[in-house]
Parts: C-alpha cells; sequence; structure tokens
C-alpha cells in the first residue's frame, strides 16, 4: 500500500514509539504526539535528544522499533517507502543538493520522478525559485558556485517541488550566518502563510523555534517531552527548571531583564545589550532599540 499525501494538508501522529539502535543506544522512549495539520510543530532539544530520529520516522528513514506513526489515518509502515519519501518534502542542513546537477535540475529532480515532464518541470522550477527568492539567473548554477543562503532557499525549493502537504526540516538553516538564518526563517514563514504545509521542524535553537513554531515541544533525552506549548505559553509558565534553562529564562544570551535609564525603561540581555524600549515615545508606541 502507498500513502499518498495529496489535497489538504494532514496532521502526523506518533503513538508510543520507541527507537533503540543495534548499539544498544535507546533513542527515542514511548514518545507520543499529533503534530496539528497545516500548521509548523518545531522539536527542540540538545544534541542526542533524539528529535532527528522521530523525523526521520515520518519518511521511513528509521523504523520505529515499536509504535506507529501515521499521517493522517494511514500508518507509514504500510507505504511503500520510495512512494512516500517522494510525496513529501525534505529539508536538511547544508541543503542536501546534488553536486553534478544545476540547480533548476536539482529543484526538478522529484516532479521528474514522479512522472512530469522534464519541461514543465524546469519551467515550474523557475516559479520556485522566485517563490523562495532568487533570481531565475541562478538556475544554471551548480550547487557549488551558490552561497550558503542561496543553497538553504534551493533546498526549501527543491522540498516544496512535488506540492507535497507534509514538510519535514531537520535543522535546514543551521549553517548559515545569524544574518542569512534570520533572513531564511521569514521567509519560511511568509511561504506557510500562503501555503499551509503541515511542517515538523528540528532545531536545537530556541530563538529560531520562537520564531516559527506554532507549537514547540521541548525534548529530554530519549525524546521525553519536557513541556508543549506556544512561545508565550512556555514563556509564561515554564513546566521545570530544566525548561526555563533550554528557553534561557535562567541565564544566557536569551534572559531578558529592564534598566531604567533616565526615566526610560530599556529592554536588555544578559550580556546588558539594548533591544527595544517599554512604553511610549511623545505618545507613540516605542520600537526596537
Amino acid at each position: 500500500m502507498t500513502t499518498a499525501v495529496t489535497g489538504e494538508a494532514p496532521e502526523i501522529r506518533f503513538d508510543a514509539v520507541s527507537k533503540t539502535f543495534a548499539d544498544g543506544t535507546a533513542a527515542v522512549r514511548d514518545f507520543s504526539l499529533t503534530a496539528p495539520a497545516g500548521r509548523i510543530t518545531v522539536l527542540v532539544g540538545l544534541s542526542g535528544c533524539g528529535k532527528t530520529t522521530l523525523l526521520r520516522m515520518v519518511n521511513r528513514l528509521v523504523a520505529p522499533t515499536s509504535g506507529r506513526v501515521l499521517i493522517g489515518d494511514r500508518d507509514v509502515a504500510g507505504s511503500d517507502p520510495v512512494a512516500l519519501r517522494r510525496s513529501i518534502g525534505y529539508a536538511m542542513q547544508n541543503s542536501g543538493l546534488l553536486p553534478h546537477r544545476r540547480v533548476v535540475d536539482n529543484i526538478a529532480t522529484v516532479p521528474v520522478l514522479l512522472g512530469r515532464t522534464r519541461r514543465r518541470a524546469r519551467a515550474d522550477a523557475l516559479g520556485l525559485l522566485e517563490r523562495v527568492g532568487l533570481d531565475e539567473s541562478l538556475a544554471m548554477r551548480y550547487p557549488g558556485q551558490l552561497s550558503g543562503g542561496q543553497a538553504q532557499r534551493v533546498g526549501v525549493a527543491r522540498a516544496l517541488a512535488a506540492d507535497p502537504d507534509v514538510l519535514l526540516m531537520d535543522e535546514p538553516f543551521g549553517a548559515v550566518d545569524p544574518i542569512v538564518r534570520t533572513g531564511l526563517q521569514g521567509d519560511l514563514a511568509g511561504l506557510q502563510a500562503d501555503l499551509s504545509k503541515t511542517i515538523l521542524f528540528v532545531t536545537h535553537d530556541i530563538g529560531e523555534a520562537f520564531a516559527l513554531g506554532d507549537r514547540i515541544v521541548l525534548l529530554e533525552t530519549g525524546a521525553r517531552i519536557a513541556q508543549t506549548g506556544t512561545p508565550q505559553e512556555l514563556i509564561a509558565h515554564p513546566a521545570s527548571a530544566y525548561v526555563s534553562d533550554l528557553i534561557g529564562l535562567t541565564g544566557g544570551a536569551s534572559a531578558l531583564s529592564v534598566d531604567e535609564v533616565d526615566g526610560a525603561r530599556i529592554v536588555v540581555d544578559a550580556n546588558g545589550r539594548p533591544l527595544g524600549r517599554l512604553g511610549s515615545i511623545d505618545g507613540h508606541p516605542a520600537g526596537r532599540a
């Protein structure tokens, strides 16, 4: 049986999944979660907590030792793995582009495999380049001729090329500098506002999680859920000291405080750098510093 991911975006459900590797490492222990349809669910945790293992269970790159993963109402274990992977967008760190193929053909790869003519797939690829903020002039370049940010945008375009309803993103912006990363996050948020895909996004960066996630899932070792919620809920009501540490409420650059300077209330980070001003200036809302 083949799982087709078409039409309205489905939810992704993990039903008591566990994964123990051949060396005895228990990467995931009895994990259950539903990623809502048409939303961005972000898995956040330290290295080795099992978040990438969970992501790869969805497209059968990793098979659970026990439990089930469902897309909509279908167990992915009953799907042909090749057909399943072609029906799901997958973007990863370092873009994963094929170095011997031009940009336009990297983007067109899956649509051609699914039966689209090469001419049509290439034409669609050019449209996707524009959609992810790249000029068509890059279409005939090879990946090695792109900047890091350009390569990551091409990776996102390739993941979207077959118009999947489910998109898996594994640290897709982790290899670029902070300024480019912020731009890529904004691009993804804009695309999602238009497309409403079901996105499962993996990161270790809590700032990125807060910028993108409709729902944040904070993980401890073995993919044990420490807390889930919106960014506002996690900041307002952290469930444990671990959660507070992970989201930066008890130290680090994410910890914020307010200083008063000549009657003005200035928001500063843990290093004393000003981030903005509370209150108003001459009756107008204060902006960022």
